[in-house]
């Protein structure tokens, strides 16, 4: 990120930008991780033990995929204005990035949950993820960046959140599930 504004240089060409560029990084970052999300306890053999505990399997879901949205979207969130003030970002859009990329980033964790459980049991399964989650992301970074650049142009960005939260809300109440699933896939 700290390399765009070296490369594009002008102001006025990263500030029309920095939307769009602050979400591409945020969904990269969040791809970087995904991978790793089930694979050690697979690998292991923990995540046998846990799919076979009394435990039930979504709280433990839901425990992990809070931890990997606490570890990399909750940061990205928190470091946001920082990023828009590195590219230039206008005063009017600092609050809807924020707001937009919490909303977001838990939508990416929940999406790429899902993706790393049904890659799981594929060997060098990065590419495969991607090619899985990047598509899902989509939506995402439509409305986040949409949101930021109709703050910056002083409209109405409320449609926007509303819709990332509405993604996220269906997320939450459906990832789980489609995760568990697939993690009983895997071990068979």
């Amino acid at each position: 990120m700290s390399l765009i504004p070296l490369g594009l240089g002008e102001k006025k060409v990263l500030a029309a930008l920095a939307p769009g560029i602050v979400w591409i990084m945020a969904l990269l970052a969040s791809l970087l991780s995904l991978e790793s999300l089930f694979r050690s306890d697979y690998e292991d053999g923990s995540l046998e033990q846990i799919l076979i505990s009394p435990q039930p399997l979504y709280f433990v879901v839901l425990a992990k995929l809070s931890v990997h949205w606490c570890a990399t979207g909750l940061p990205l969130t928190l470091m946001s204005p920082l990023l828009g003030l590195l590219m230039g970002l206008p005063d009017a859009g600092y609050i809807p990035l924020m707001f937009s990329l919490f909303l977001g980033t838990l939508s990416m964790t929940l999406i790429g949950g899902i993706g790393a459980a049904l890659t799981l049991s594929a060997r060098r399964s990065g590419l495969l993820l991607s090619l899985i989650v990047v598509p899902l992301y989509i939506p995402l970074l439509i409305f986040g960046a949409s949101a930021v650049q109709s703050a910056i142009d002083f409209s109405q960005y409320q449609l926007q959140l509303a819709v990332l939260g509405a993604m996220a809300a269906l997320g939450l109440l459906a990832a789980p599930f489609a995760i568990m699933g697939a993690l009983k896939i895997s071990q068979e």
